[in-house]
């Protein structure tokens, strides 16, 4: 009975659109069948990557950001590593009032084991 996390994926080729309107609908949809205490997070692909991940923390989701979903930083500016696009977004997650997670809460908040708790 735990929460349940929706990951929303946005901006991929022949899938749905990745702009604020849309995701705003999303969330009301997935808020009226699952209920407004369920986690939401959003990936957006391309250009959309940052706006959405913007979009997203302002209306209280989580983000997924990297460079399998851009290549680039900024308009034309190649990401260097996904520590960069990382570093990007906290930025403007925190200058927005919100804290970021740290690996171990994100464990917490997605029920993960940790790599130290699989036997592999």
């Amino acid at each position: 009975n735990a929460p349940v996390f929706i990951q929303f994926v946005m901006g991929i080729f022949g899938g749905i659109g990745a702009d604020v309107e849309t995701f705003v609908c999303l969330k009301k949809i997935a808020d009226k069948l699952v209920g407004d205490s369920c986690r939401r997070s959003v990936l957006a692909v391309g250009a959309a990557q940052i706006p959405m991940a913007k979009t997203a923390s302002r209306i209280g989701g989580h983000v997924r950001v990297g460079r399998e979903n851009s290549l680039f930083i900024s308009r034309g500016e190649p990401a260097q590593s996904n520590a960069q696009l990382v570093a990007k977004i906290r930025s403007i997650v925190e200058a927005l009032g919100m804290e970021v997670a740290v690996p171990d809460a994100v464990r917490e908040i997605l029920d993960l084991k940790g790599g130290n708790r699989v036997a592999l």
